[in-house]
């Protein structure tokens, strides 16, 4: 068979395998670290439950993320999670999902393994949201889970502090509820109300329009401007305010 036949061949095979978003829908990614759980115990030195230059690693690989070449319009982040919101007419790469993945999943891993200097590695998944109030579903279902996790792993690492095995401890956080988990905080003198709200809640990473000042050589005058910049939000509030909150970005696109 002829190299042209071949390649004809070939490609054709491919593109009966590729999955596109299809238009009018806004692009939702959601990245994970694979194996973090074993990385951030066993290779990495981070404080428990919660490492600050962790988190701040994670809000600089977001904020790479707005910034090779899709239309990110927000971005979450929550553990070793990452959550954007593409828009709903972004074209890049015609929408390939393959595309995609593969792109987002290749930036993260790479900017986190040269930031920790171990190989480190995310995975992708992308999700078709057709709608405005699917849209504040799913950051307000991340949310949830943030906090759920937040409470779990703090119950996990008292436990653990406190002369508990890790097969032990992940037994009894299991049979709690999150009175419970709340309660066993507190009699470890640990009110969970009081912690870091980055910690409960997660972080948003957003656009704003801001006023800056330069000068004009020619007029000699001051011209003021509109730029727009990456915001860090981490004190992020939750359901309906949370609700509320990302509506009112949304909305303008």
């Amino acid at each position: 068979m002829k190299f042209e036949e071949i390649e004809a061949l070939m490609r054709k095979n491919e593109s009966l395998s590729e999955q596109y978003v299809l238009p009018e829908n806004f692009i939702v990614v959601r990245l994970d670290g694979r194996g973090f759980t074993k990385l951030t115990k066993e290779k990495l030195s981070l404080e428990k439950p919660f490492d600050k230059r962790f988190s701040e690693v994670m809000v600089d690989i977001t904020k790479h993320l707005f910034n090779i070449g899709f239309k990110v319009i927000y971005g979450y982040t929550q553990s070793d999670e990452i959550s954007l919101l593409i828009h709903k007419n972004d074209n890049t790469f015609s929408r390939k999902i393959r595309k995609i993945n593969s792109i987002l999943a290749g930036e993260a891993s790479a900017f986190f393994s040269l930031q920790f200097q171990e190989i480190c590695v995310f995975d992708c998944r992308t999700i078709a949201i057709p709608n405005l109030e699917m849209l504040l579903d799913y950051f307000c279902w991340r949310q949830e889970d943030s906090h759920r996790n937040s409470l779990s792993a703090y119950c996990y690492w008292t436990l653990r502090k406190n002369g508990l095995s890790a097969k032990q401890a992940t037994e009894k956080i299991e049979k709690m509820s999150m009175t419970d988990k709340n309660e066993l905080l507190f009699q470890h003198g640990i009110n969970y109300n009081t912690l870091p709200i980055w910690q409960k809640r997660g972080i948003g990473i957003l656009n704003k329009e801001v006023k800056k000042q330069s000068f004009n050589p020619v007029t000699k005058e001051p011209v003021v401007y509109l730029r727009n910049e990456l915001f860090v939000e981490k004190e992020l509030m939750i359901r309906e305010e949370y609700r509320v909150f990302l509506r009112e970005i949304f909305d303008t696109f």
